[in-house]
This record gives C-alpha cells, sequence and structure tokens, in this order.
C-alpha cells in the first residue's frame, strides 16, 4: 500500500478523534460554559448536521480543484475549526468551531476514498480505502479515550489543541505524500450530479443509511444500558468503548480486504450478521461478559460493512464518483442521527434500554433487504458490478476519475 495512505489515515485519525470525543467532555464544556448538558449536548448534534451539509458542498466547491489540493484546504479548514473550539470565549464560537470543523469530515472522507481507490490496482480498491478508514477506527481505540482523560483530568481546550496539531501532521502529510492526479478536462457538477440518477448508486447509499444507524441505535445508548442492564460501573463505559473501538478496527481491515473479492456476499454476511448480533445484545446486555463480547462484535459488523459500502458507491457512481462517495459519509451520520432519535422514542416510550437494540437490528436488516434487491435489479439488467465499476484484470492500475 502507498504511503499516501498514511497521510490520510492521519487525518482520518484527527477526524476521527474530534468527532466522538466530545461526547465524554460533555460535562466539562457545560461547566466551563455555564450552560446545561442537553445545551451542550448541540455541539454532537451541529456536528453531524454540519457533516450532513457539508459533505456535498465542500464537494461541490471543489469540483474546479485537484484532488490533492482540495484535502489540503480541508484539512486547513479542519485546524481552524479545532483551534477555534480549543480558544473559544463563549459557548456559540465553540459551537462554530464544531461544525467549521464538521464541514471538512464528509469531503475529506468522500474525496480520499477517491484517491485512496486511485492509488491502487483495481482488486485492491476496496483494502485502500479500508486503509484510511483505519484511521477513523483506530481513533475510537486510542484518540477518543487519551483525548477524554486528558480533557477530565487536566484541561478540555487542550485536547482540541492536540486534536488541531494531528490536523498539521496531516496537512503535512497530505502535501508530501499524496500526488498530484490531473483532473480530466470537462468535468461540472452537472457531470457529478448525474450520479444521483444512478438507482443502483441511492440502494448503496440507503444501505449506509440503514445499515451504520443499525450500530448506532445500540451505540448511542451504550452508558445508560450497560450500567442500569449489565451493572457495570460508570466508569467502565470508557473501556466498553475501547473495546467497541478494536472491533471497529478490525472488521473494516477484514471488510476491506474480502470486498475486493467478492463485494455483495461481504455485504450479505456483514449485515445478516450485525442484525443478528443487535437482536441478541436485548439479551447478552444482561450479562457483563456477553455483553463485552456483543459490543466488540457489533464494531467488528457494522464497520466491516463500510469499505464494501463505500466501494459500492464508487462503483456505481464511477463516471463521476467524487460527490457521491462525499455525500455517501454524510449518509453514515443519516443513519446515527435517524437511529440515535428511534432508540430514544423506544425508551421514552417504556420499552428500556435494551429496546433501541432491536431498532438496531430492524434497520440492519432493512440494509440486507435493499442489498439483496441491488444484487437482482443488477441480474436483471444483465450487467455485473466489474463491467459497472470499468475494472481491468488484476495487477492494471486504473484511475477512479469523476
Amino acid at each position: 500500500m502507498p504511503l499516501a495512505l498514511l497521510a490520510l489515515a492521519i487525518g482520518a485519525f484527527g477526524i476521527g478523534t474530534t468527532e466522538f470525543v466530545i461526547m465524554g467532555l460533555l460535562p466539562e464544556v457545560a461547566e466551563d460554559f455555564g450552560v446545561s448538558i442537553p445545551t451542550a449536548g448541540f455541539l454532537v448534534t451541529g456536528y453531524a448536521l454540519g457533516v450532513m451539509f457539508g459533505a456535498p458542498l465542500m464537494t461541490a466547491l471543489g469540483t474546479k480543484v485537484s484532488r490533492k489540493r482540495m484535502l489540503m484546504l480541508l484539512m486547513g479548514l479542519f485546524i481552524v475549526g479545532n483551534l477555534l473550539s480549543a480558544l473559544a470565549p463563549a459557548f456559540t464560537v465553540m459551537l462554530i468551531g464544531r461544525m467549521v470543523a464538521s464541514l471538512a469530515h464528509g469531503a475529506f472522507f468522500g474525496i480520499g476514498s477517491v484517491v485512496a481507490a486511485d492509488l491502487v490496482a483495481p482488486d485492491k480498491k476496496a483494502g485502500a480505502i479500508a486503509m484510511m478508514f483505519t484511521g477513523l477506527t483506530v481513533a475510537n481505540v486510542v484518540g477518543v479515550p487519551l483525548g477524554t482523560l486528558i480533557g477530565q483530568t487536566a484541561d478540555w481546550r487542550l485536547t482540541f489543541t492536540i486534536v488541531a496539531v494531528l490536523g498539521v501532521v496531516g496537512l503535512i502529510g497530505v502535501a508530501r505524500l499524496v500526488p498530484e492526479m490531473p483532473r480530466p478536462e470537462g468535468v461540472r457538477l452537472r457531470h457529478e450530479l448525474a450520479a444521483f440518477k444512478n438507482a443502483q448508486v441511492l440502494l448503496a447509499m440507503a444501505m449506509t443509511v440503514l445499515g451504520f444507524g443499525g450500530v448506532f441505535a445500540a451505540i448511542t445508548y451504550i452508558a445508560p444500558m450497560m450500567t442500569h442492564v449489565a451493572g457495570f460501573a460508570g466508569s467502565s463505559v470508557t473501556w466498553l468503548l475501547v473495546l467497541f473501538g478494536l472491533g471497529m478496527v478490525g472488521g473494516n481491515l477484514v471488510g476491506g480486504k474480502y470486498a475486493d473479492r467478492a463485494l455483495m456476499p461481504m455485504l450479505y454476511i456483514s449485515l445478516g450478521a450485525l442484525a443478528l448480533v443487535l437482536a441478541l445484545f436485548t439479551l447478552t446486555a444482561h450479562n457483563k461478559v456477553l455483553a463485552g463480547v456483543t459490543i466488540a462484535l457489533i464494531g467488528a459488523l457494522g464497520f466491516a460493512a463500510v469499505p464494501p459500502l463505500q466501494k459500492r458507491v464508487l462503483d456505481q457512481a464511477h463516471d463521476a464518483p467524487t460527490l457521491a462517495s462525499a455525500v455517501n459519509i454524510g449518509a453514515f451520520n443519516l443513519g446515527n442521527a435517524l437511529s440515535a432519535w428511534l432508540g430514544g422514542l423506544v425508551i421514552s416510550a417504556g420499552f428500556g434500554y435494551t429496546a433501541p437494540n432491536w431498532v438496531g437490528a430492524t434497520l440492519a436488516a432493512g440494509a440486507l433487504l435493499l442489498a439483496f434487491l441491488s444484487a437482482a435489479l443488477e441480474r436483471r439488467d444483465g450487467v455485473p458490478s466489474a463491467v459497472v465499476a470499468g475494472a481491468t484484470p488484476a495487477g492494471q492500475r486504473t484511475a477512479v476519475h469523476p
């Protein structure tokens, strides 16, 4: 794998850390600014909304800029946003900083996925995408726990300063390691938007929303579920999330490896197993050991679907993958927001803290049905994925251009 993938992974590590670390620092931030915990929660919601709307916006603005330069600009935006959060004199300023940083999120992963796929042979594209997303998964194992610890024991502002420094390292890495990739002439935003007329692109994005939504239906409410149902102490939740992160790392790498060999079967297995494990979590949540194992499995199965889902979008939008790839990153966050809302509804309705697991299982099962539908439509049209993606024999290098 090219060293340029390391630069992309470092950027992904920083982005993943800043996205999730705020969840463990809400009490400290709320106390510092004199606001309530629910008000501080807007720092999470605002970031998610920024990703959803920023992904297509920033990608559209970058249609006339080379991908390398756009990645550098996005990392610059990420650095500014985190420094603004670290130095914010008021809550509103920090919220603005969070949203500025979030604008870089979707476009970085979207454009980065195209660049990563461009750097390797056709039969290694999903593995290259997985390598970049490894930065995001490792952030949940290392970056988020360390950032939370620093923020709780020293100063939460120091956490965001360190994240900004990570952005600087990522920016330097992109500048030095990512090669210049000439844009083809004649590419217009209208050309990128045309990809959304493809039913297969829309189906792949719908699978992303439902499949990843299934994961976060359970994980969003992991703290009350583990403390009230499994009987863990509140301090144990951090280490349970580390288990989830370790599962993410392993699942992401396995998903990337096998998606290059058999993309749709990899989706069937990961989404089907995810639905089953989430349904079983309503039972295993009552036992500490089984709950820990299940949390790791949810992370593994959820992220085993990420590289094949992202590659599926790239394959189906092969003539104009950049915007579609970025919007699919927004779809992950849409799934997060949708599942968190649905999970909250069933808890509020009195079904208990394990009820979100059934929501997650239903969402994952819906994603599996869409995968079967997508494959059936592909067989009906008589156009196999390899042909759609413009695949060439193994070992020959090809570039995916918008």
